[in-house]
């Protein structure tokens, strides 16, 4: 019950992050920027992000006096870190006590310990698979670029397209983006709100793993402790 109450929490704190009020979703998707019309006199030229009570935060004035292009790169910055983050964030916890769902490892026997040493545990069992994984990540980051950034021939070639929308690699299996305007602006205002929610609660709970060494659950006290340094490879 303690646990089902914990992640019952979690899913309502992230949806406060959502637009409360609904939009009737008439406009479609016009060209490569979802609907999206830069207009200057908007916070962060009126990319979606913006939410009450605080509508326009940005404390240490990142976006004041920046330029269209510049604010198109924090919110592409933004977007892919917030994305990592949820990933992040889903991957601690169901791969740790009471949980234990571990693609690498044959959890179901023994408790693996905290997440942020699993990685430690696989170099020191198959050191090969940080190669893979490096190969993985530039594969995904190379597609990014192609997708995003002026060509290299280009003298401007740090630069973003100037028809990319910031995230937007057409990556979407599940066909959840919408095919209009206000239905992708509220749809990237849940994600990139969760992504901040996420990059603060992923940087906490590492945080508190450093600190002790104990599993997320369990530290809550909602997960027995039953993980034993010995039984792994590597030195806690």
């Amino acid at each position: 019950m303690k646990l089902a109450a914990a992640i019952s929490f979690v899913i309502s704190g992230a949806s406060a992050f959502a637009p409360s009020a609904k939009v009737a979703k008439t406009t479609a998707l016009k060209g490569n920027l979802n609907g999206w019309v830069p207009d200057s006199s908007k916070f962060a030229f009126g990319l979606p992000g913006t939410t009450n009570p605080i509508a326009d935060f940005d404390p240490l004035g990142f976006t004041k006096d920046a330029s269209l292009l510049k604010v198109k790169q924090l919110r592409e910055a933004e977007t892919q870190h917030g994305r990592v983050a949820m990933l992040a964030v889903l991957g601690l916890l169901v791969t740790e006590e009471p949980i234990e769902i571990h693609p690498l490892f044959e959890a179901y026997n023994k408790d693996i310990g905290p997440a942020i040493r699993h990685l430690d545990e696989v170099r020191a069992v198959e050191p090969i698979f940080f190669e893979l994984l490096t190969v993985f990540i530039g594969a995904l980051e190379i597609n990014r670029a192609l997708k995003g950034w002026k060509s290299t021939d280009s003298a401007n070639f740090q630069d973003l397209k100037d028809n990319y929308y910031p995230g937007d690699v057409g990556f979407d299996p599940l066909g959840l983006k919408p095919e209009d305007a206000e239905g992708f602006l509220e749809m990237s205002t849940k994600e990139i709100n969760n992504g901040r929610l996420a990059m603060i609660g992923i940087a906490g709970m590492v945080a508190q793993e450093l600190v002790n060494g104990k599993e997320i659950f369990v530290n809550a006290g909602l997960a027995a402790d039953r993980f034993d340094p010995t039984s792994v490879p590597i030195q806690f």
